[in-house]
């Protein structure tokens, strides 16, 4: 039974499941680096989702699909800009507003554009393509799941390291965590902490778009009402849990991914959907728990 359960199948499901996951986690990260607080990453990638089947149908090209869907996301993650930095509104409230934004939006534009309701699935939607690297791909068990994989999957992974170097090692990285750390001594030092503000929102919106682009043109081919089911909140845990850190959160959203395509696994072995669905979100709730644990005693020590 063991056997059965833990293969190199699971391992793909996994690494599938993951990927949307870090992207948004990704972006999250950026934005809470440079100190606004981002929870709207599940209407971007719903948004992303639905704009990257559109522009697959539309285009028979996957592609367009994805660069539209990196667009589509960007320009949705204005309205939190706007409403966050410019404005200097509550970006909880924004943040959740945006979410039902996005959920109304699309279930709104699914029958208007495509005349269905719940599902939309057609020939004409081109799917993304895996790309196998020679002799990587062949390594047992974890090469078919990370080295073959989507160009979005390929960016994700290449992603975090990416990121490490640009916010610690650079200099537009070391100012746009001094705009989320302290404001005021960045704005003397002639940083303009709101064009930080908005490029990273706008970063966020565009990965939440690829991260919506791989959910649906990637990990499957079609587009269905509120798809993202809770992974874009899954991803701003990932970044709390991960401390905003892009090693952390690969390892956040990794325990994550593990967690939905476990499930899947064991729901394909007869356990009731209604229980593998709920792992995901099971895991979310001990990963919260348990680092607040650890946060409270590390405070504990400190005091003493």
């Amino acid at each position: 039974m063991f056997e059965q359960l833990f293969d190199s199948a699971l391992v793909e499901s996994v690494v599938r499941a993951l990927i949307p996951i870090l992207l948004a986690a990704l972006g999250g990260m950026i934005c809470d680096r440079a100190g606004v607080f981002q929870i709207s990453l599940e209407g971007m990638m719903l948004v992303g989702a639905f704009a990257a089947v559109a522009g697959s149908y539309l285009a028979t090209s996957a592609t367009v699909g994805t660069v539209i869907a990196m667009a589509a996301g960007s320009a949705f993650s204005l309205v939190l800009a706007y409403g966050a930095v410019s404005r200097q509104g509550d970006p909880i409230v924004i943040g959740v507003a945006v979410n039902l934004l996005a959920l109304g939006l699309t279930s709104f534009l699914l029958p208007q554009l495509f005349g269905v309701r719940g599902v939309f699935q057609d020939p004409r939607v081109d799917g993304l393509n895996r790309f196998p690297i020679p002799f990587l791909s062949d390594i047992p068990i974890v090469g078919p799941a990370i080295f073959r994989s989507t160009i979005p999957g390929y960016l994700a992974m290449l992603a975090v390291p990416a990121l490490w170097v640009f916010l610690f090692r650079t200099p537009i990285g070391l100012r746009l965590r001094g705009v989320g750390e302290r404001p005021v001594s960045a704005e003397t030092l002639g940083v303009n902490p709101t064009q930080y503000k908005y490029a990273a929102v706008v970063a966020s919106g565009m990965l939440c778009g690829l991260a919506g682009a791989q959910l649906a043109l990637g990990n499957v081919v079609q587009f269905s009402e509120n798809m993202s089911s809770g992974r874009g909140w899954i991803a701003v845990v990932a970044v709390m849990l991960g401390r905003a850190h892009p090693a952390g959160v690969l390892g956040a959203s990794a325990l994550f991914g593990a967690a939905e395509g476990l499930g899947f696994r064991l729901q394909g072995n007869g356990l009731p959907v209604q229980i593998t669905d709920a792992l995901p979100y099971v895991a979310t709730l001990v990963a919260l728990a348990l680092a607040r644990k650890r946060f409270k005693r590390i405070l504990e020590l400190t005091a003493a």
